[in-house]
């Protein structure tokens, strides 16, 4: 028999990319959802795997719900993936943001705990824990969070390897650089940048407003993370594991890059709006993967310039396909 996942936070971009995998790999998969009955599970959908997935309804902060679900799911291994995910939303939401991201995490570590046995525990992690760097960030990096989402992100991380060294759990965390796709919805500013200017593109006489454009950020294409995901979970011993692709361009650039593809001048379509900038921003953000490398076999093909052009090609695609449908 296959091995049985769950995946925590199954709805999201990363969670349908990791169940789809899972599932050519002769998983079970179940994920979850606060309420499965009415979730949309739209990404599931767009990627042909809804009928695939067994959901669950759980409540990540509830111990008891998370025991539930465990014990009915009797999972090899847990991917969590839950949480607020947005940087800029957690200014205005600290609260929401620590409490889904690190208590929720501790309610399924302590639930692992309690149950024992040798369930395999993944973490989603964030480079957002580093914070600004100059030279690429690696395992051994010191963390500097420099928002309430990074901080959140960093006590979950360190949840993890107190759990791992002091309970003898086998639970890892993967720190994550960006990764896009085109299931990420258009609060993402690469989403937001690719669907403006497709529609520019088409005819719209819209400007694309932006906030800090000279930011510097390590794009990744996430179908290809969450292999690593799934990888980091096959490994011997559990550990935490960087994954980027060490290639970076400022935000400027990765506009310069969807742009062109739609044979644009970006200089013309652009408005910076300070209204959009946020409180405290990373300048420079870069990973080193080589530990990734050595140890899972893992790299990134794909980086800023490949992910721009994927995803307006991406985008064409779904808007020719809405016509066709109308």
């Amino acid at each position: 028999m296959g091995k049985t996942a769950l995946i925590v936070g199954v709805s999201g971009q990363d969670g349908a990319f990791l169940a789809k995998l899972l599932i050519d790999k002769g998983y079970s998969v179940f994920g979850t959802s606060r309420d499965a009955q009415t979730s949309s599970f739209q990404n599931l959908k767009r990627l042909g795997i809804r009928d695939l997935v067994a959901t669950v309804s759980t409540s990540p902060g509830d111990f008891y719900s998370v025991l539930c679900t465990l014990d009915r799911v009797k999972p090899d291994e847990v991917y969590n993936l839950s949480g607020q995910s947005s940087v800029g939303f957690s200014f205005e939401q600290p609260m929401e943001t620590f409490t889904s991201v690190a208590i929720a995490n501790l309610v399924w570590l302590e639930a692992l705990r309690f149950i024992g046995g040798k369930i395999k525990y993944y973490y989603a992690g964030s480079s957002e824990c580093f914070g600004h760097s100059d030279i690429p960030s690696t395992e051994e990096t010191r963390f500097n969070p420099r928002s309430p989402y990074a901080v959140a992100k960093a006590a979950a991380f360190w949840q993890v390897a107190n759990y791992r060294e002091s309970y003898n759990l086998y639970a890892s965390s993967g720190i994550l650089f960006n990764h896009e796709s085109p299931l990420r919805p258009e609060r993402f500013v690469t989403q937001k940048i690719v669907r403006t200017a497709c529609r520019i593109a088409s005819g719209s006489n819209e400007v694309l407003q932006l906030g800090n454009i000279e930011v510097t950020r390590d794009w990744g294409w996430a179908p290809e993370y969450v292999d690593a995901m799934w990888r980091i979970l096959q490994a011997d011993s559990p550990g935490d594991y960087v994954v980027a692709t060490g290639y970076a361009c400022t935000l400027r650039d990765f506009v310069d890059y969807v742009f062109l593809a739609l044979d644009l001048d970006w200089k013309r379509h652009v408005q910076i709006n300070p209204g959009l900038m946020r409180p405290s921003d990373i300048s420079v953000s870069r990973g080193c993967a080589d530990k990734a490398a050595r140890d899972l076999d893992w790299r990134a093909l794909y980086t800023a310039p490949h992910v721009a052009k994927m995803l307006v090609q991406a985008e064409i695609e779904r808007l020719a396909s809405e016509r066709t449908s109308e």
